[in-house]
């Protein structure tokens, strides 16, 4: 309660210290980026205390989410049953891990999401 007392009231001075800069004329409605969900869902609200923070910044969010990069590969085919994966990189990979095969569909890596599935008309 107190930080929602502080930031509603907080001015602050410029660098020349004559001029007073009031923090309510900043509204955060009137920016796109304070407003833009993050890849974890984060949105404050307009009165939230945190966006005291972007009051003289800008607030960068990546686009390019993790998850939205890994939809775009395809899934691996395969005709074994189980397959392994570390990541694709021998060094700079992930430990490795076996997935089983069995079970219709697409099976993701625990790691990394990389999908794997089995090929049609193979036991």
């Amino acid at each position: 309660m107190a930080c929602r007392r502080i930031s509603s009231d907080l001015k602050l001075w410029s660098s020349a210290g004559r001029r007073l800069l009031n923090t309510s004329a900043v509204r955060a409605s009137s920016r796109s980026d304070i407003t833009t969900e993050t890849h974890t869902g984060q949105v404050f609200d307009e009165k939230d205390y945190r966006n005291v923070r972007f009051l003289n910044a800008k607030r960068y969010v990546n686009e390019n989410w993790g998850i939205k990069l890994i939809d775009e590969v395809p899934p691996i085919e395969s005709t074994e049953r189980v397959v392994w994966c570390d990541g694709g990189d021998e060094h700079l990979g992930h430990p490795k891990v076996y997935i089983n095969l069995d079970k219709p569909g697409a099976h993701a890596c625990g790691y990394c999401g990389l999908r794997y599935t089995k090929k049609e008309g193979h036991h």
